[in-house]
């Protein structure tokens, strides 16, 4: 299927691993010219061909930079994958959650898709445009994940349908994907955290991520793959998915079992 993106403009964040990265070389194997944005600009990123900016979306400073970075490069912006997130406090008991936890978690979960569209949407209103915002399944799987983090991707969720009823009627869709589990290079590093932990659990790190899917009872037995994420993120960014907006694709194996 031709996607038709040739020639068009992107902006990519957290693009130096995982989802981001193989967006990023989806993106730029449809013709797609990529500004990818990372706290650290891995050798990978640079390899894509990518024009990479270092900036920290967690912060208002590090949006300016970014989007400043990519209207010089790119000309102006047709497209946005709002991707950047992730979680640095892993307790689960709420009343040990600090409010920095909370803080940290909605400010790069939710408020960099906030400052980053905000500031990207002048374009992408001109070229009439589109947006995929990455949330998860933890949004509607909340006890997967600790409550600051699941509570901003739910959050995340709401924010793209609310951007998609305002923005549709003035030609810019915006999209989220909601992951489930995605098998990224942490569980492939054999110095990583996946493999202490495996290790501290008497497994290897493949039975140890065997284990991790058993205990969520996903259906197809395995994680997602960061390209199938990427190839996703591709469709819905084009205009062969012209007139689908508003929408939250799951991609989780069949994790979630509810209609």
């Amino acid at each position: 299927m031709d996607l038709r993106l040739t020639g068009k403009t992107a902006i990519v964040t957290g693009a130096s691993k995982g989802i981001g990265l193989a967006t990023v070389r989806t993106l730029i194997g449809e013709g797609v010219r990529v500004v990818g944005a990372a706290r650290t600009i891995t050798p990978e990123l640079k390899e894509t061909g990518a024009h990479a900016v270092s900036a920290d979306l967690s912060t208002a400073e590090g949006v300016s930079t970014l989007v400043d970075a990519a209207l010089a490069e790119l000309g102006g912006i047709d497209l946005l994958v709002n991707n950047v997130g992730g979680v640095d406090d892993m307790t689960y008991a709420f009343l040990d959650i600090k409010d920095a936890a909370w803080t940290s978690a909605f400010d790069i979960n939710l408020l960099s898709t906030v400052r980053t569209t905000r500031a990207a949407l002048p374009s992408l209103i001109e070229r009439r445009g589109a947006i995929v915002n990455i949330s998860s399944t933890v949004a509607q799987l909340p006890t997967n994940a600790p409550a600051p983090y699941s509570t901003a991707k739910a959050a995340l969720t709401a924010l793209g349908k609310a951007l998609s009823e305002e923005f549709g009627p003035r030609g810019v869709r915006v999209n989220t994907i909601s992951p489930g589990l995605v098998h990224t290079a942490v569980y492939d590093d054999p110095d990583g955290q996946a493999a202490q932990m495996a290790a501290a659990s008497g497994l290897s790190t493949a039975e140890f991520v065997q284990q991790i899917v058993a205990s969520q009872n996903v259906a197809t037995g395995r994680m997602s793959k960061p390209e199938e994420i990427a190839t996703l993120v591709a469709f819905l960014l084009s205009d062969v998915a012209g007139n689908i907006t508003g929408a939250n694709y799951v991609i989780d194996g069949g994790t979630i079992k509810t209609v």
